[in-house]
Order: structure tokens, then sequence, then C-alpha cells
């Protein structure tokens, strides 16, 4: 998912440089929730895994 994470954000900086401002706002917001989502998956593990010792 953090791969997914980084493609679109490449792609919303590719676009943003090259002036494609619909296009660098929707991958940036997509990158945006993979992050998040990403973030809380790994905060879950984290946590399930300290708990199993």
């Amino acid at each position: 998912m953090l791969k997914w994470t980084v493609i679109f954000l490449i792609v919303a900086i590719i676009a943003g440089v090259l002036g494609f401002g619909g296009v660098a706002a929707g991958a940036a917001g997509i990158a945006k929730i993979l992050f998040f989502v990403f973030l809380v998956l790994f905060v879950i593990s984290l946590i399930s895994g300290r708990v199993r010792g």
C-alpha cells in the first residue's frame, strides 16, 4: 500500500510541474488517503504485535 502512495505522490508532483492542476490535486488527494490508511494499519499491527508478546 505504501508503494501506491509513493506512485500517486510522484504522479502529483509531475502533474503539478507540467501544469495539470486537476490531475495533480486528484493524485495528491489519493496519495494522502492511502498514506493515512497505511499509517493506521501500521499502528494497528504494532499494537497487536505488542499484545501478542
